[in-house]
């Protein structure tokens, strides 16, 4: 890194990294405390010096108050003048003011000029003197003997209490600074290592590319934070890789689906070109007609999916009077069975009813669902409708082979069909039951399927009857599983 680049950063905390914002952050933290500590253990240092002068003071007073209630102080033991601790500068003043008896080394001139009465003891506290003399911590008691009236004065010398903070405040100077950059490496070689995974998430997801979604980024032992983050990555990735897959599987799909009409468009069409004959009514009517038609309901169905997946269906919803559109529906179906001379009945059986959804919407649902139906039927197909609380309940039913049960949920998905061969005979293009879902989800509604009581396919949709419940739906829904639908 450029030093002219490494002072901009250093000093825009914007552009730190999380390693520099921790150390940092963690210098900061830990000088606050120290900080704290040192000022607390320096004035408790401080009271303990102060206090241990204080007693040292009160107590030599306390001797020699005794000892001179007995003796002048001229007859006082030696002893009770020596220096010792902070030393002690003693001193006997008589009722004049003059010093009666000292201690060796103690000043020349009283102390303090504080005289208090017999029997009564005061503690002065520190003291400031003269340069030459010094700061001491003083104690004056009165005592009254049968030769006068005297005050003990007791001073603890304080320069040995200021050196001791002044080296313990060095000491503290000295060492907080080091503690505070060796706490702040220490955090930033830390992170680092706590990085170390993150990293390697990253180096692997960088060589992932589109063309193989199969690799995987290494998931830590720990579980913790990066432990989720790398088994929230591989789901992400196995869900692109099923996107992926599915998307390809749907580009397959179309382009199978589409080949076939167009194939035979296209050799009927060679076919009458070679022969230098016109289109007969029977050859459109009979072949390019269905097939043109194929294919425009195909590509139909896959604009309504790609709209979907980009942007939602959202439906218009106006009062849609269902039982009118069952049985449009089902006459509908009907026609196209006797035109085709089919032997499938189709029934309807549906009590008046009113829901609030998009028209055309529902009206397609019913379509497939029908069309779907008479596909598989032997004899006979039936729609009903019926309320169901707030919400209403929509199933048809066929007397065909039925659906097994672990493919029950399979076929909601697109261009999946249960015939083995996909030739025209064998069924539809595989988006039938796909739109419905769709259809059925974006009403706030759901899709299921079951065994109908003639042995054939039960197809279940539950519809919200008003737009106020459909909205709950919508939030609360578990939506059918459709797979790969999502990308493609």
């Amino acid at each position: 890194m450029r030093p002219a680049h490494l002072f901009t950063v250093m000093f825009r905390p914007a552009r730190w990294g999380v390693r520099l914002r921790s150390a940092v952050l963690s210098m900061l933290v830990m000088t606050a405390a120290l900080l704290i500590v040192a000022a607390a253990l320096l004035w408790t240092l401080k009271e303990s010096l102060e206090s241990g002068a204080a007693s040292e003071s009160s107590a030599r007073a306390e001797q020699i108050s005794v000892a001179l209630a007995e003796d002048a102080p001229a007859e006082l033991d030696p002893i009770l003048f020596v220096s010792t601790g902070n030393t002690l500068a003693t001193q006997i003043v008589d009722s004049a003011g003059t010093i009666v008896r000292a201690s060796p080394g103690a000043p020349a001139t009283p102390l303090t000029d504080a005289r208090p009465a017999p029997g009564q003891r005061v503690d002065l506290g520190r003291q400031e003197l003269d340069a030459s003399i010094g700061d001491y911590w003083i104690v004056a008691q009165g005592v009254a003997t049968d030769t006068g009236t005297y005050v003990v004065i007791v001073g603890s010398f304080q320069e040995p209490t200021e050196d001791t903070l002044k080296l313990a405040a060095v000491a503290l100077a000295v060492t907080i600074p080091i503690i505070v950059g060796v706490v702040g490496l220490a955090t930033y070689l830390l992170v680092g290592i706590a990085f170390k995974p993150v990293e390697s998430i990253r180096r692997r997801v960088s060589a992932i590319s589109s063309a193989d979604l199969s690799e995987r980024v290494p998931v830590p032992t720990t579980e913790d934070e990066i432990g989720r983050l790398a088994v929230t990555m591989n789901e992400m990735l196995a869900r692109l890789q099923a996107g992926q897959l599915a998307q390809q599987g749907f580009v397959g799909d179309a382009s199978h689906e589409l080949r076939s009409p167009l194939a035979t468009i296209i050799a009927t069409l060679e076919l009458a070109d070679s022969r230098r004959t016109g289109l007969g009514q029977e050859l459109v009517a009979d072949t390019l007609l269905p097939e043109a038609r194929r294919m425009q309901q195909l590509v139909d169905d896959l604009l309504l999916l790609a709209t979907a997946d980009e942007r939602g269906l959202h439906p218009h919803r106006i009062d849609v009077d269902l039982d009118d559109v069952v049985h449009q529906e089902a006459r509908r179906v009907r026609d196209l069975v006797l035109a085709s001379d089919g032997a499938v009945t189709v029934r309807a059986d549906c009590p008046p009813l009113r829901i609030s959804a998009d028209l055309g919407q529902v009206t397609r649902l019913l379509r497939n669902l029908l069309e779907n139906a008479v596909r598989h039927a032997r004899q006979e197909v039936l729609v009903q409708a019926r309320p169901l609380g707030r919400s209403v309940e929509i199933t048809v039913a066929d007397d065909g082979p039925g659906i097994p049960a672990p493919d029950r949920q399979r076929v909601l998905r697109r261009f999946v069909r249960l015939d083995t061969d996909r030739a025209r005979s064998g069924g539809g293009s595989g988006l039938g039951l796909a739109i419905v879902a769709e259809i059925a989800q974006a009403h706030g509604g759901t899709v299921s399927i079951d065994r109908s009581a003639s042995g054939g396919a039960l197809v279940i949709v539950r519809l919200p009857a008003d737009q106020e419940q459909a909205a709950d739906a919508e939030t609360g829904r578990t939506s059918v599983d459709q797979g790969d639908s999502a990308s493609s």
